[in-house]
């Protein structure tokens, strides 16, 4: 045979934003060698018709850095579309870390992305097949991954690697930042996508304090992003906060000759001074500094319960709260008198208009076993209804079901002609899906096929061209992941087929499947029919079509391309 698969008769979407071309898709030995017009005969024929033919999916914003040593799959995100992810955005990551931080390294990304330590303990554990970056990447090809994986190198962890415990305390030495230099250029070598920091003012860390990259000041990530400029290649990966402003973005960006990405989401700030901000990344694209936004297509909607309190760890008041170490040292803090008075003063100050976490209109009770009859409706209402404080009725639900009573809130990203305003910018790029982490609190490894569903077809914002390359050839090009995102001669055969009249992302589900019985939200997809990577189809009909305790087709892209 000439071939050993044809996709007949899709539509085929490039990633290039250009009109789609009616015809064929031939692959052989994994790559494609024929885009429109394949005569030849091929081992599988498939029938694409009625379909878009588009490049996998590329989320460059995910974090299964833990997840990938227990799940080759990398689910959800394949269900979804997505054939490539980039991981250890943010500064967070499990390499390189020495033997004797793992418990602190799980803690942290329990606090700050939102992960179960109990899946991170049983699907992980403490006896880890690797100590530094490059020995990370080594354990992941050996195990084999069903989708493309790229990884940043994190600030955090290679701050505590070289500063232990004082990497949440102080400032570094010349001498430390010298030695982090060292491990970015090492992690660089062995094939880092590039380097990920976070000035984030939620990443409040283990015992309530700040994660490591918050202490480093601005001459060592100067430092430490520097090395991308050594080695040629490379982004720049940040989580947004004080102590990071786009004159500073601009000066790494320039200084380096490499992108910079940061996440950027319709919401609390000033409309006016964020199209302002827009319009100076466009001026300084065409200067050649590239200050790169990633753009959510969904609201950032959270559940949390008291447990872990993401929303408002950030806030000093909680601060106890983030340092008892269980459950019954939070349940004593929340029944203590002099904090309900502080949570209530919060609640009750002007900052509630502002901070969405502290406005009982905003907060939605999502889950309460107990009280049923109250799920799905406001703080807010029920307390009004109860004749109590907001703050009693959360404190009271919450303790009464052992802190696992389940509250939402909307906190970005909800205004939707904004959001449209977001996508529709030149070279708009789709990010910040968060896949990995925050399982119990979010799923928005669904962004792909929501955008399809919502932003394409139902409110015709953004045509079917647009949206795809904004989730194909735009991220795999600012992330140098060189042969992915695109359908041409040459690629490899990372392929999505859909249906574009049923494409769409379903209802977030509770399920209970992460290592120890761990919860997480998931989102099934409708209309994807088909998912290859590297030639192989691993999704067929909303199932897995390889096993996933055998040989798998993803690759580990070092340095943007697999080896």
């Amino acid at each position: 045979m000439e071939y050993d698969v044809k996709i007949d008769g899709g539509l085929i979407l490039d990633g290039s934003g250009r009109p789609g071309v009616q015809g064929s898709v031939a692959i052989k030995d994994r790559r494609i060698v024929a885009v429109g017009d394949a005569p030849g005969a091929a081992a599988r024929t498939i029938d694409a018709g009625g379909l878009v033919v588009a490049p996998g999916f590329v989320d460059i914003h995910t974090h299964y850095d833990a997840q990938v040593m227990w799940d080759r799959m990398l689910t959800v995100s394949p269900w979804h579309g997505v054939t490539t992810v980039v991981m250890g955005n943010c500064g967070f990551g499990v390499a390189p870390t020495r033997p004797e931080h793992r418990g602190q390294i799980m803690r942290t990304l329990e606090k700050v992305e939102g992960m179960s330590l109990t899946a991170l303990e049983t699907g992980l554990g403490y006896d880890w097949p690797f100590e530094t970056f490059p020995q990370y990447l080594d354990a992941i090809e050996r195990r084999g991954v069903g989708i493309n994986v790229a990884a940043l190198v994190g600030h955090t962890a290679v701050r505590m690697y070289v500063m232990g415990e004082d990497s949440y305390a102080r400032a570094a030495t010349e001498q430390e930042i010298r030695a982090m230099e060292e491990v970015v250029r090492e992690a660089m070598a062995a094939g880092a996508a590039g380097f990920a920091t976070s000035k984030g003012f939620a990443h409040i860390g283990y015992l309530g304090r700040p994660v490591p990259s918050r202490l480093a000041t601005f001459d060592e990530i100067r430092a430490l992003t520097a090395i991308l400029a050594e080695s040629g290649r490379g982004t720049v990966e940040v989580a947004t906060g004080q102590g990071l402003s786009y004159d500073e973005y601009e000066e790494i960006a320039r200084a380096n000759r490499r992108p910079i990405s940061f996440s950027f989401l319709a919401g609390r700030e000033d409309w006016a001074r964020m199209l302002a901000q827009l319009e100076r990344i466009r001026a300084l694209e065409r200067d050649g500094v590239r200050l790169v936004p990633q753009f959510s297509a969904r609201p950032l909607t959270m559940e949390f319960n008291f447990r872990e309190p993401f929303p408002l760890e950030n806030i000093r008041t909680f601060k106890p709260v983030s340092e008892a170490l269980d459950v019954a040292g939070k349940i004593r803090v929340y029944a203590d008198p002099e904090f309900r008075r502080a949570y209530k003063e919060l609640m009750d100050s002007p900052r509630a208009t502002i901070n969405r976490a502290l406005n009982p209109e905003r907060i939605w009770i999502s889950s309460c076993p107990a009280q049923p009859q109250l799920e799905q409706r406001t703080v807010a209402e029920v307390s009004r209804e109860r004749a109590v404080h907001p703050v009693d009725l959360m404190l009271d639900l919450s303790i009464a079901s052992n802190l696992t009573a389940l509250f939402k809130i909307t906190i970005l990203n909800d205004d939707e002609e904004k959001v449209a305003v977001l996508l529709n910018q030149p070279d708009a790029m789709l990010g910040l899906t968060d896949a990995g982490a925050h399982a119990s609190q979010l799923c928005d490894a669904c962004a792909y096929t929501y955008t399809l569903g919502h932003w394409v077809r139902e409110k015709q914002a953004l045509t079917l061209e647009q949206a795809v390359r904004m989730m194909t050839a735009r991220p795999a090009e600012v992330y140098g992941l060189h042969d992915r995102g695109r359908i041409c001669e040459g690629a490899p055969a990372d392929l999505v087929l859909f249906d574009p009249q049923t494409v769409g992302a379903g209802p977030l589900r509770r399920v209970h499947d992460l290592p120890g019985g761990a919860d997480r939200l998931i989102s099934e997809p409708s209309g994807i029919e088909m998912v290859m990577v590297n030639g192989v189809v691993i999704r067929e009909q909303g199932r897995d079509a390889v096993d996933p305790l055998g040989p798998l087709p993803g690759r580990v892209l070092r340095g943007g391309a697999s080896a």
